[in-house]
């Protein structure tokens, strides 16, 4: 019986040295191709700082405001294109918006009665069929503003609080830079100028979000 024996050569204490030095780097490049340097003042997403509202709003309003006054349409003609074929209308003026589609609107009326800062407003050239309402605080309700030119999305923030606070900002953008130059609590009677935006969920009721507003 033949027994067959093999030895290992066993490395020296300088090779030993060299393999662990080549490990050790090769562990620590692997580590920096894995690591993401944030700045002072960033988050991990690279996002300078958290989202305010306020300064959203203070930013985006004068976009919206005036994409809104170029958009919009005069009442009496846009009263006629929804009565005459809805769907048209809204592929030729609307935008889509959280329910329905967002309209941009224009008109001269007078003011009739109003309830918590929200007025009837009777336009020469719109159906009595069909109530026009404008809404001037001091609360600021719904999310016209945020999504009347289709240019805010979801996908820009970081959850559904952030962007609810979005159309919020805007809305009290609205009020200190257009609705605070108003007497809205005596608006009855009066002639007002309005450019704003609503959105389309009953065509014989409009409840308009104001971009710019101004009484006689």
């Amino acid at each position: 019986m033949t027994v067959t024996t093999s030895t290992k050569k066993k490395l020296s204490p300088a090779a030993r040295r060299s393999i662990t030095t080549v490990v050790v780097l090769i562990v620590a490049i692997a580590m920096g191709f894995g690591t993401k340097i944030v700045k002072i003042g960033e988050d991990s997403t690279g996002q300078s700082g958290a989202f305010s509202p306020e300064q959203f709003g203070q930013t985006e309003f004068p976009k919206i405001q005036a994409a809104v006054e170029k958009r919009a349409v005069d009442a009496a003609t846009l009263a006629a294109a929804v009565a005459k074929d809805q769907a048209a209308a809204v592929k030729a003026y609307g935008v889509p918006g959280n329910t329905g589609p967002e309209l941009s609107v224009k008109f001269t009326g007078t003011v009739g009665e109003g309830q918590s800062g929200v007025y009837h407003v009777a336009v020469d050239g719109v159906p009595a069929s069909v109530t026009v309402r404008v809404q001037t605080g001091p609360a600021i309700n719904g999310t016209d503003l945020r999504d009347a030119t289709g240019t805010i999305t979801f996908g820009q923030f970081v959850n559904q609080i952030e962007y609810q606070n979005a159309g919020s900002a805007l809305n009290n953008a609205l009020k200190k830079a257009v609705l605070s130059k108003v007497d809205t609590s005596k608006l009855t009677g009066k002639k007002i100028t309005v450019v704003g935006v609503f959105e389309l969920i009953n065509p014989n009721n409009w409840l308009v979000t104001p971009v710019t507003l101004s009484a006689q």
